[in-house]
């Protein structure tokens, strides 16, 4: 009898596929794989690893007879039909834990970055230039930060403040008792509640109908005016052009974003272009592409916490 089959469709750490071949499993690795190409061979595995160009829709599923499980790379599942996939007895093994310390340290990063202004102390230096007061820095201590969202992420970026002595708030909505494991960490009884108090706010939020657009005019301008605001999760969490009229209000104090709406350079309307362009003219504002969760331990840790994922539902076969 031939072993069974996992595709494997982007970049991995090794622990994965010497794990999978441990468990009886024949691998294809294929990094590079687009979605067309594993369209035409997907009914050949029983596996399917991917991170985030492969999207698990009904049409793909529909010709995957032989797939068991899906293991994701991190933890955005807004690219896997769950629902589907459960009338399909398809296991979907996400792994948020694996990135979600590297997340919180991105985060801390761009926050200190913004908070020091260490772009233009950096530029500063590079041209010869010590202009001290132009470089003056705040300090986290007496800021309040508010966290929106507190499933993986959340804890993580508030486990990084907490040498700061800040206070900091959390509201999630879907979630009681949330702050248990960090009990430094206050818990707001509304996103408004963290809106008016907050004077740095962070979003932890999975892509969904709900959040799509979630800071949005009225939300921006609703904040604690001279608010930070830092987005790590998902892009399109975020109005654009409302936190570019609150950046040139000044409302916005400053703004840290790693993701953005839409991370496709080449398919940007002159509309989106604009957008983009203005946003990176300001100096308070610190850009990343979308590498919050992309560290040398984070690939191993991802890994690992797939390969322990699919062990557990062989077993449970």
């Amino acid at each position: 009898m031939n072993p069974p089959r996992v595709l494997i469709t982007d970049d991995v750490h090794e622990v994965l596929p010497k794990g999978l071949e441990k468990l009886g499993y024949h691998l294809i690795y294929r990094p590079n794989i687009t979605l067309e190409e594993v369209h035409d061979v997907v009914h050949e595995f029983e596996g399917l690893v991917i991170n985030s160009k492969i999207i698990v829709d009904k049409e793909l599923m529909d010709k995957a007879q032989l797939l068991r499980w899906v293991g994701r790379l991190g933890s955005g599942l807004e690219i896997v039909d769950q629902a589907y996939a459960k009338t399909k007895n398809v296991a979907i093994l996400s792994s948020p834990a694996g990135n979600a310390p590297a997340v919180g340290e991105h985060a801390l990063a761009m926050l200190l970055a913004l908070s020091n202004k260490i772009l233009l102390g950096d530029q500063q230096v590079r041209e010869m230039n010590w202009d001290r007061e132009a470089a003056r820095g705040w300090e986290l201590k007496y800021r309040t930060v508010g966290i929106i969202g507190y499933g993986h992420t959340g804890p993580a970026f508030a486990k990084t403040l907490r040498g700061f002595e800040n206070p900091v708030l959390a509201y999630d909505k879907y979630r009681s008792n949330f702050t248990d494991s960090t009990p430094w960490v206050t818990a707001a009884k509304s996103a408004e509640e963290v809106f008016a108090k907050a004077d740095i706010l962070s979003l932890h939020l999975p892509l969904t109908s709900e959040t799509i657009g979630y800071l949005g005019e009225e939300a921006i301008f609703c904040s604690k005016p001279g608010v930070i605001i830092l987005n790590t999760s998902r892009g399109k969490a975020i109005d654009l052009e409302a936190l570019l009229k609150g950046l040139k209000s000044g409302h916005v104090a400053g703004a840290c974003l790693d993701v953005f709406p839409n991370e496709k350079t080449d398919t940007y309307s002159a509309h989106e272009r604009e957008l983009y362009t203005q946003l990176a003219s300001f100096q308070n504002v610190v850009l990343s592409p979308h590498v919050a969760g992309w560290t040398v331990e984070s690939k191993r840790d991802l890994a690992k916490i797939v390969l322990e994922k699919v062990r557990a539902t062989i077993q449970a076969t």
